[in-house]
């Protein structure tokens, strides 16, 4: 079993049972969709658990009052696409205020490496607490490269979020960012001889998208 200082596995039976659900071979376009923004949705609670709070004047119908709210902390989705706009949505459900940033990455069939198409994030993201989404982490290599753009155009706080990881894709992304917290649902088995998460749940794009 992998193990890390910064990696968190969500154990709540709400999400194990839900990950199951996503699993299952049979479980229709929709359905998996649906699972995993309820997911994702839950994932944020956690993955913001940290962030700090002030007390602020409010009046209730009833009275005034000190009570807490976030403290201007500035957060900023990143979603690799295509897959990882898949558990954007159920985050935005949680935090709905939150800018988003995309980056396109490909896996070259043959080499396996990450090959960059797009990139589009906020411009003042060196200001904002960067979520990076991606449902699956095999090789790691997309999501390292996908980090690595970030902190080259300036975000220094990071946490990277996916529902499944492999043990050689933690270790890589480890390795070259070993400064950011990764929030997994499950690490797996292993990969296979064509880059895929053993037992996995299959080709998240393709699930969530209906393409095969």
């Amino acid at each position: 079993m992998f193990t890390h200082p910064n990696l968190t596995v969500l154990n709540h039976p709400l999400v194990q049972h839900k990950l199951t659900l996503l699993r299952q071979k049979e479980t229709s376009v929709a359905d998996f969709r649906r699972i995993a923004r309820e997911i994702s949705l839950l994932m944020c609670f956690e993955v913001t658990r940290d962030l700090p709070l002030e007390l602020v004047t409010i009046e209730t119908p009833l009275e005034q009052m000190q009570s807490p709210m976030l403290e201007g902390k500035k957060l900023c989705l990143v979603s690799i696409l295509r897959a990882g706009n898949g558990i954007l949505e159920g985050m935005l459900d949680a935090v709905p205020s939150a800018r988003v940033g995309h980056i396109g990455l490909y896996r070259d069939p043959k080499t396996l490496e990450p090959v960059e198409y797009y990139m589009k994030v906020p411009e003042d993201i060196s200001e904002r607490l960067v979520i990076v989404v991606d449902p699956m982490l095999a090789t790691g290599h997309s999501a390292a490269a996908a980090v690595t753009r970030l902190k080259a155009a300036g975000a220094t706080q990071f946490s990277f979020v996916c529902l499944i990881s492999a043990p050689e894709g933690l270790t890589v992304f480890t390795k070259a960012h070993p400064d950011v917290p990764v929030f997994t649902c499950a690490v797996d088995r292993q990969l296979d001889d064509h880059g895929y998460i053993r037992p996995g749940l299959g080709d998240a794009g393709d699930r969530l998208f209906g393409t095969k």
